[in-house]
């Protein structure tokens, strides 16, 4: 499947409009763009220039380096290959994954969504767990 760029960001600008419960006329009127214009990026049907999406972005409050991030994230999401079936069973006969011992999340960018957290190791200490049989969980 493809996405063009101008999809994925019209939806990202809309979704951040809607977020804050901001009309297209109160943004297009802060960012200085017509109303019809702002609707059509918004859609992905037109392609905004570097300057209007700075301004469209201002007017969200909304950085620009977060707005291309985001879109950067779900353009990923979107086109990571298909496994083939071959794939799918190896995955199958593969032992368990390692489990995490030790580690902290930390946001790199600040966003709304859990895509922008990355596992940072802790250094400092060791934490593992177990299970017992009854459920209840003993850290060692």
């Amino acid at each position: 499947m493809t996405v063009l760029l101008r999809e994925a960001i019209g939806d990202r600008l809309r979704h951040a409009r809607t977020t804050q419960r901001r009309t297209l006329r109160e943004v297009s009127r802060t960012a200085r763009v017509s109303l019809g214009y702002l609707s059509e990026v918004e859609r992905g049907r037109k392609e905004a220039s570097s300057e209007l999406l700075a301004a469209i972005c201002e007017a969200l409050d909304l950085p620009l380096s977060e707005l291309l991030h985001l879109v950067a994230s779900d353009i990923g999401a979107v086109t990571q290959p298909v496994p083939t079936p071959a794939e799918l069973a190896e995955r199958t006969q593969r032992p368990t994954a390692p489990s995490l011992e030790g580690g902290t999340l930390v946001p790199t960018v600040i966003g709304n969504d859990l895509s922008d957290l990355r596992i940072q190791p802790m250094l400092t200490h060791r934490l593992s767990t177990s299970i017992e049989p009854r459920g209840a969980v003993v850290a060692a």
